[in-house]
């Protein structure tokens, strides 16, 4: 279930970003990261984490977005561990997954 809702945030992300291919490809990646190391807590809510999709969660969130999510999501935020406890996952990988629940919980969002 938590699979089919994903794929259905990471479609609607796409989808509203146009044809870019790098992007999609991006996200795609973001997706699968976001899986794999992320999706665990941000898509219940474990220990606090703002719940993906949910705009309200994050809205109380740095104006900074990109580089304090960025950031957070690379090096680790209170209760969160960088990397989502994967460390062998690489920056471009943390990036894209971050940008990817950006993306889904803010589609309007204008970038950095």
């Amino acid at each position: 279930m938590r699979n089919l809702i994903g794929m259905g945030l990471l479609l609607s992300s796409v989808a509203s970003m146009g044809a870019d291919g790098t992007t999609s490809q991006r996200m795609e990646d973001g997706h699968r990261v976001y899986m794999e190391a992320c999706a665990s807590c941000h898509d219940s809510g474990v220990d606090g984490a703002p719940i993906t999709g949910q705009t309200k969660q994050w809205s109380d969130r740095s104006h900074l977005w990109e580089a304090v999510l960025f950031e957070h999501a690379n090096a680790g935020y209170l209760s969160m561990p960088g990397k989502g406890g994967k460390q062998e996952l690489s920056e471009y990988d943390v990036d894209a997954a971050a940008e990817y629940m950006l993306n889904v919980s803010h589609p309007d969002l204008p970038e950095d």
